[in-house]
């Protein structure tokens, strides 16, 4: 294991021009670049004919983890301005925004010095009504803060608050504030839990045409749910990988997702971006825990380095095997879990065969995962894309990687 946390960023930097990353979205979604390596060799071509390059029959799975209007702006009757940036629910997730008064939630918090105590309040209409939002701080912690939303009327769901009051949480390489066109083009079209604060942005060039084409091509489709967390901002500060701690987020899967996966191993499973890649592998290594610690275990978590420690022989049938029992066994529909999961050269997939993603930070453990699928390739790719015109980050281009 020393030997993967000893790898130096440095070795995953690039040169990004500021100029380079895309600051907005095409108009058209399915019109941006699609860098292709299959068999070794680079082509170029354009998203909406991204089913020319797939492998026959291939399963694609998407993220349909929807993007929350996460940030909330307070001024304090002093005049200065306080910004709560929700982080992620103290309880269930679907049950935080379907809750009424009060709400506990995990924050970061802009212009904290100037908040020492007491609530922040935020009047608003929703449907009509006058609502007041009111925000605690209940806890200050070196990452975060704890924080209790109460509002009156207290029946009003935390969703519809967020939608009345959130902003969208753009990524801060964008250095620009949302504006109304990023509510529909910072979501993906199949978006639909509640739950992240960046959105799964390989999922961006989808239409839902171009899905329909893909599926009359015979492509199969199939979804889970990772929440992104803010830490997919992160890039690693450390001067290696070992001394960066990996974000935690919450993944959720269907049983009839296990069950698809199953019938594909073997074949071609392609996830739609980083957070589908993370999930799927993790699915793998929540099968290798029960299989090490018994059915019995919960809560179900990956932590980062764990697929590097020495384990049994597993193939990946058994392990989303013992998913299932696991569900069987616990009479649930669903799996909920939570990773940490980081995937850096020297990973070797168990799940996936291939992947969908955008052009990623420098020295960020995306591009760790890229390099991860293909080697040192990736500065060929990247090169390329630098001198082909193609757009960086959320908003910009695609690669295929077979």
């Amino acid at each position: 294991m020393n030997d993967i946390k000893n790898i130096a960023i440095e070795t995953y930097d690039y040169p990004l021009p500021d100029e380079r990353i895309a600051k907005y979205p095409l108009p058209e979604r399915d019109a941006s670049k699609l860098l292709v390596l299959k068999n070794g060799q680079i082509q170029d071509s354009q998203f909406k004919h991204i089913g020319d390059y797939l492998p026959a029959k291939a399963l694609l799975i998407f993220n349909e983890t929807k993007v929350i209007r996460a940030r909330l702006q307070f001024t304090k009757d002093t005049g200065s301005h306080i910004e709560i940036f929700c982080l992620e629910p103290e309880e269930d997730y679907q049950l935080a925004f379907s809750s009424a008064s009060p709400v506990r939630w995990k924050c970061l918090v802009g212009n904290s010095k100037r908040w020492r105590e007491g609530a922040l309040r935020l009047p608003l209409m929703i449907n009509g009504e006058a609502v007041i939002l009111s925000a605690t701080r209940l806890a200050q912690y070196d990452q975060h803060s704890e924080i209790e939303f109460s509002w009156s009327p207290a029946e009003i769901s935390f969703a519809s608050i967020l939608e009345a009051a959130g902003e969208i949480p753009l990524p801060p390489y964008l250095h620009r504030d949302a504006e109304p066109e990023d509510r529909d083009r910072y979501q993906t079209v199949f978006a639909r839990y509640d739950g992240s604060v960046a959105a799964p942005t390989a999922g961006l060039h989808f239409t839902q045409p171009l899905m329909e084409q893909l599926k009359a091509r015979g492509f199969e489709m199939d979804k889970v749910t990772l929440h992104v967390g803010a830490g997919t901002f992160k890039p690693v500060s450390t001067a290696t990988i070992g001394e960066h701690a990996m974000h935690s987020e919450t993944i959720v899967v269907n049983k009839s997702l296990i069950q698809n996966l199953q019938r594909h191993v073997g074949g071609d499973i392609i996830p739609v971006g980083t957070t589908s890649t993370r999930t799927l592998e993790s699915l793998y290594w929540i099968g290798m825990l029960l299989e090490e610690q018994g059915m019995a275990l919960r809560p179900l978590h990956v932590e980062q380095w764990y697929p590097y420690e020495t384990h049994p022989e597993l193939s990946t049938l058994q392990s989303l095997q013992h998913l299932l029992d696991y569900l069987e066994l616990h009479h649930l529909s669903h799996l909920e879990a939570s990773t940490a999961l980081m995937i850096a050269p020297s990973y070797k997939m168990k799940v996936v065969s291939g992947l969908i993603t955008n052009f990623h930070q420098p020295k960020s453990t995306l591009l760790l995962l890229v390099s991860a699928l293909i080697g040192d390739r990736w500065k060929d790719v990247y090169l390329h894309a630098l001198s082909h015109g193609y757009r960086f980050l959320s908003y910009g281009d695609s690669c295929l990687f077979l």
